[in-house]
């Protein structure tokens, strides 16, 4: 074990009594009442204050013990990780693999008592920006416990959890997430490997085949997911899943050629096969026939990391290419003078900004269970900071000129980054279960006023002509942000007016779109990408905006740059939003979905680009 690994957990050890202590807090705060999820709030037009505004502080304790581990683990990935290597040989080596383990990496969110270090999911964050400086090994650790082994902590029996996660923690066993197959990759749902119990009552007889495994040709225990027959309540049988712990040591378990991927070319990514893999009842993980809605859980939990950890690699980006941009020279000028390459150290910035914001804002809400779901704060953060990296890499190459079309950094980092929009789920799939999860919370609210519109219940609808009369002419809103009692520091008091005029608005679409589609919005993706989008920016600048806030108050260094990038942040946001909005209006002339669909629709009828060729001429 390296020297580094030794004074990791030296350092957990040291501060067991403080581990304890926030241990029982955080026990404590699960006795509080719940709070209303932050986001779909939103969707009714309202700011939930509690776990927002402020931004989500740490204790010093937390504080100390977290900066102990950032010194080691910082110093490992710089010195010792050859990323270009890794990526070269497509592969992480043995050695590398095992520094990785000795640093307790792979245990940094398993709990004490079973091996592991137990962070907090902020400090999980934080230790997430140095790990994602190697986007192989990132991937192999996220995969290993944000979801290979996260259904076990979730769900797992006490039996389950002694059994695994020591040796899970420690890296001496690695972990892998089986759901995604051939003919089922967002319909979860579709999956068809099936697991059918044995005669004797005793085994499950697994059979199937999984795809792009993540960790799939390294790992010792798997969680899969398998259709099993049901007895229903009304006592006919259904297939449903169910989630099953599976070691390799079972048997009938086979690997594929690892993938030639374009990027993270260092993990392990493959096909897993299952041929009559006997796994024992005892290994079912959770309840049977529940494990749809685990594999869901799962991959909402493990999203908001993904702020932090594109945050890390994007802060490196801007350093890297600052120093390019600062000593390079054309037309006797360095690059860092010219307005077209500081807009894009701008971009890149209130992007980094604006990412961490969000995933840390989303951690402090994980931290304290008072505060009800996060899966949509999650799912926000991650198609916002994937779609960001891939943004900020393109532009930071783009800065680089010719050097950066050359093989390595930044091209490297170009590659690593395009999954981020695809794994985790795809960020078409999660604006779909953001607009859908916040329109279905204000629906079952809204449904008794909604329905009395439609019936032309002349109270309701004159309280509604009402409304919208005092709209078009104006109508301030206050929603508690701003002012002497304001939780938003007055240097941003503009952009917190922009972001309580977009909430209320946004809350009256909601309405007035729900009145319209009733439960056929489903079916509406062109709108739900917007309302998702509208939603994004909204999180986004409450974010920065509670954290820049803090930031003034308490006096952190360069908190002046803070405003700056949150008050242009919140800007560009906010008239974002008020275009959408006008979008998602009825009969907005702004909404061109009709055409876009038509187009779409005439080249997929034929399978190509239809136009006539610029050249061709009538005969």
């Amino acid at each position: 074990m390296c020297g580094c690994g030794l004074f990791l957990r030296g350092a957990v050890a040291a501060q067991a009594s403080r581990a304890a202590a926030l241990t029982a807090s955080r026990r404590r705060l699960r006795t509080s009442s719940r709070s209303p999820a932050f986001a779909k709030e939103l969707f009714l037009g309202r700011i939930e204050k509690k776990g927002v505004f402020p931004f989500p502080e740490v204790s010093q304790d937390e504080l100390n013990e977290i900066n102990q581990f950032v010194g080691p683990v910082e110093k490992f990935f710089t010195e010792e990780v050859d990323s270009q290597k890794i990526d070269q040989e497509g592969k992480i080596p043995d050695d590398t693999l095992e520094k990785v383990k000795s640093l307790g990496l792979f245990g940094m969110q398993i709990p004490e008592e079973y091996g592991g270090l137990g962070l907090s999911n902020t400090m999980y964050a934080r230790l997430g920006e140095i790990i994602s400086m190697d986007g192989s090994i990132s991937t192999t650790l996220a995969a290993h416990q944000a979801i290979g082994l996260k259904g076990i902590i979730m769900v797992g029996t006490e039996e389950q959890k002694a059994k695994y996660l020591p040796k899970l923690a420690s890296g001496e066993h690695i972990a892998a997430f089986c759901l995604t197959e051939p003919g089922s990759g967002s319909d979860a749902a579709s999956i068809q490997t099936r697991a059918t119990l044995s005669d004797d009552g005793k085994h499950y007889i697994l059979n199937g085949s999984k795809v792009w495994i993540t960790n799939g040709g390294l790992a010792n225990v798997f969680t899969v997911f398998a259709k099993t027959e049901v007895v229903d309540s009304d006592g006919s049988v259904k297939d449903k899943i169910t989630a099953f712990i599976v070691e390799r040591d079972f048997g009938g378990i086979t690997n594929g050629k690892p993938e030639d991927k374009l990027g993270i070319r260092g993990s392990s990514t493959c096909e897993v096969h299952f041929e009559n893999t006997r796994v024992p009842v005892e290994n079912v993980l959770g309840e049977v026939g529940g494990g749809f809605k685990l594999a869901l859980n799962i991959l909402n939990s493990g999203r908001f990391s993904m702020g932090a950890f594109v945050a890390g690699m994007i802060k490196k980006l801007i350093e890297l290419t600052a120093e390019y941009a600062c000593t390079r020279k054309q037309f006797n000028r360095k690059l860092s003078e010219f307005g077209l390459i500081q807009e894009k150290f701008a971009l890149m910035a209130r992007k980094a900004y604006a990412m961490e914001s969000m995933s840390y804002l989303t951690a402090g809400m994980l931290d304290h269970p008072e505060i009800s779901d996060c899966s949509v704060e999650a799912a926000m953060v991650k198609v916002f900071s994937s779609e960001s990296a891939w943004q900020c890499v393109s532009e930071a190459l783009q800065s680089l000129g010719g050097a950066g079309y050359m093989k390595d950094y930044p091209e490297r980092m170009l590659r690593d980054s395009r999954i981020l929009l695809i794994f985790e789920g795809t960020n078409e799939i999660l604006r779909m279960f953001i607009a859908l999860t916040g329109l279905q919370h204000a629906g079952r609210i809204l449904t008794a006023r909604v329905k009395e519109l439609k019936r032309g219940n002349v109270t309701v609808l004159m309280e509604t002509v009402g409304q919208r009369l005092r709209d078009s002419l104006g109508q301030t809103v206050d929603m508690g942000l701003t002012g002497n009692l304001g939780l938003v520091h007055p240097s941003l008091e503009d952009s917190a007016t922009k972001l309580e005029q977009n909430v209320y608005f946004f809350g009256r679409t909601v309405q007035d779109l729900l009145q319209r589609f009733g439960k056929t919005i489903v079916e509406e993706q062109l709108l739900m990408k917007r309302v998702a989008n509208i939603l994004i920016n909204m999180y986004g600048m409450a974010a920065v905006l509670s954290r820049a806030s803090r930031s003034i108050r308490i006096g952190l260094r360069n908190h002046d740059h803070e405003i700056l990038l949150a008050n242009t942040f919140c800007v560009e946001a906010y008239f974002q939003n008020v275009f959408s909005l006008a979008q998602l209006q009825k009969r907005a002339p702004e909404n061109l979905d009709e055409h876009i669909k038509k187009v779409a629709q005439q080249i997929l009828e034929k399978r190509a680009y239809i136009c006539a060729h610029p050249l061709d001429r009538m005969s």
